[in-house]
């Protein structure tokens, strides 16, 4: 049982610098520009043999109506209660500033115990600030620098008391590969679909932030989670608009992490307003989870908010048949976020794509598919001779991956592909997952080169 370590600290202090530097991987995004961080990270963070469970937050703002940094201010209040021990960052090299003062009063006045964390702290420039943190009442502040990674020993030494007495020394995990992989599913759409409101209904917390304003998500967070005795990763995403229109900096950083989080996955839920429908948008995403072979599932929230449902039901049906060939049997699922309607099937409708994106056909099995097949709709004809397919066989899985032994493979058509695709997954069964075929020549046995 290892101990949780929550970073806190005013914008631009280097909080998300830090967390990476704990966790051995640059998970959260880093900019000059104050408040990139929203939302709570978690990671399993280390020094040495000190393993914790650590927490990167949004930067505390003096503001307490209803705003949006107001609700991030919250956040941060909560993982700091959470939290078995406080990191107070302030930035060595600006000095104590009065947010910061106002700050540690605060910390002060709680319960859970604040370590202070000078950072930015390396050679001169560093030094009045150092000195300065010392009035803030929380003790010896631990000089570091998160980017250059120096003063960890320091750090280690001030987090080292709050190991619990059951916690051993970090070793290697005995236990991986003999406990089930949690499923990865990444929650993907356009901005304000409500992506981080059905997250939030599945844990029954309000764990991440949501409101009215548009791309609140920034970073890609990924949340555990539990259902039936089934371990589930859920990432929430930051919204995914035309390329055309992501201009600023910060954007480009959020959508390259979705991106990153997408080819990750394992199923992607690709969440659309349900008064709006399935737009251009979607389709380029849709397109994006099927050129990464992920599994896909639709899913139409706001449903509480559709007067004609069957209407609507059917225009996204019909729009993936005509605009989304290869994903037309693709499970399209209606929940609410906001009422909690619909979530236990979406989560279902996943283990399902999951579970086919598995599949594996024995050889025999898929030649007494495709005998038929090629029979019904024989390969076409180039320069008078017909293509001939041989026999096939199941190479990989995740997604299914077959290869054909073709006569001439360089011209073997996609349509002729995307009907063989299709075929295949009306045969064994399978919606929302995309088929690979790898193109093979057979060898001439009268070819001794």
């Amino acid at each position: 049982m290892t101990f949780s370590v929550a970073i806190v600290g005013r914008p631009n202090v280097g909080k998300s610098t830090l967390f990476n530097r704990l966790v051995g991987k640059k998970l959260a995004l880093v900019d000059d520009t104050p408040g990139v961080t929203r939302d709570r990270r978690e990671g399993k963070g280390r020094i040495g043999d000190l393993a914790f469970t650590v927490i990167d937050t949004a930067g505390l703002e003096d503001v307490s109506d209803d705003s949006l940094e107001a609700r991030m201010r919250r956040q941060t209040e909560r993982a700091v209660e959470e939290a078995d021990v406080a990191l107070l960052v302030v930035d060595a090299r600006a000095g104590v500033t009065p947010t910061d003062r106002h700050f540690a009063a605060l910390l002060r006045r709680g319960r859970t115990p604040v370590v202070l964390v000078a950072n930015k702290a390396e050679g001169r420039a560093g030094e009045g600030g150092l000195y300065e943190a010392f009035e803030l009442g929380l003790g010896e502040p631990v000089p570091i620098s998160a980017e250059h990674g120096e003063g960890m020993a320091d750090l280690y030494a001030a987090l080292a008391p709050f190991r619990g007495e059951d916690d051993a020394p970090l070793a290697v995990d005995a236990e991986v590969g003999s406990r089930e992989r949690p499923l990865q599913i990444a929650i993907v759409g356009r901005p304000n679909v409500g992506k981080s409101t059905l997250i939030n209904a599945l844990l029954g917390d309000d764990r991440l932030l949501t409101g009215p304003e548009a791309g609140i998500t920034r970073d890609s967070i990924a949340v555990p989670f539990e259902r039936a005795g089934r371990s589930y990763k859920l990432v929430d995403t930051a919204g995914l608009r035309r390329k055309a229109r992501v201009e600023e900096k910060l954007e480009k950083l959020s959508v390259a992490e979705t991106l990153r989080s997408l080819r990750f996955a394992e199923v992607c839920c690709l969440v659309l307003d349900a008064s709006v429908g399935l737009e251009k948008q979607d389709l380029a995403i849709a397109d994006l989870v099927e050129q990464e072979g992920r599994c896909l599932v639709i899913v139409l929230n706001k449903w509480d908010l559709v007067s004609d449902r069957k209407a609507a039901l059917q225009q996204v049906r019909d729009r993936i048949q005509t605009s989304l060939p290869s994903a037309r049997a693709v499970p399209v699922l209606t929940v609410s976020g906001a009422q909690g309607r619909g979530l236990d099937q979406m989560l279902d409708a996943a283990m399902a794509a999951h579970k086919q994106w598995n599949t594996r056909v024995s050889t025999a099995e898929l030649n007494r598919w495709l005998g038929p097949a090629l029979d019904q709709h024989p390969p076409p004809l180039v320069d008078g001779r017909r293509i001939r397919i041989r026999y096939g066989t199941q190479i990989k899985t995740r997604p299914p991956t077959i290869a054909l032994f073709v006569s001439r493979p360089e011209d073997l058509p996609e349509h002729y592909l995307r009907y063989l695709a299709n075929s295949f997954r009306d045969r064994f069964d399978i919606s929302g997952v995309p088929v690979r075929f790898v193109m093979r020549k057979p060898k001439n046995p009268y070819d001794d080169g």
